[in-house]
């Protein structure tokens, strides 16, 4: 048995290879969101919602405390799992991984009134500061270059997130 990883599954041309290379390890699944980050366009949107699909039927039937530790396990486990994908994917923050969004807006929504129309916004202020980066965001996105840079970017997105969605809720906006 060789210790070298199978081939990435991006060709030479850089497209995804395949759905079955992702079901080859479980780690692969759990970094690429469950194949949601296999989906294009966009597939920090992909992931992001399905992490909202996530929220709605298991992770908030937990009490706070079982969604607390949900939160720092799915965390540190993430920054495991998208090291080694990264790493099998030769770039560390490859765009297919997508736990990190998963776990960013579970923590987002958490914080949130339970009401659909201020998830639908929470969903799009997320995904507004996940892609455009505003410092800290991208300077962390270009020097930690590990699964622990991978999750730790969307975090920060999140924190952007809950800081104009409190003052949204502060103004009775929300």
């Amino acid at each position: 048995m060789s210790d070298i990883p199978p081939s990435p599954p991006h060709s030479s041309s850089g497209k995804l290879k395949s759905f079955t290379w992702m079901l080859r390890r479980p780690v692969r699944i759990v970094a690429l969101g469950f194949g949601s980050g296999l989906l294009r366009p966009a597939p920090g949107t992909w992931g992001t919602a399905l992490g909202w699909l996530l929220w709605v039927l298991v992770v908030s039937r937990l009490s706070d405390a079982g969604i607390a530790v949900a939160l720092v396990v799915a965390f540190a486990y993430g920054c495991w799992a998208c090291h080694q994908v990264g790493k099998e994917l030769g770039r560390a923050d490859d765009g297919s991984m997508v736990w990190d969004e998963i776990v960013a807006f579970w923590l987002v929504l958490w914080l949130m009134p339970e009401n659909v129309g201020v998830q639908a916004i929470a969903f799009v202020i997320f995904r507004f500061f996940d892609i455009v980066k505003p410092p800290p965001i991208r300077y962390f996105d270009k020097r930690l270059k590990n699964g622990l840079g991978v999750m730790w970017d969307d975090i920060l997105a999140a924190a952007y997130s809950l800081l104009i969605l409190a003052v949204l809720v502060r103004l009775e906006v929300l």
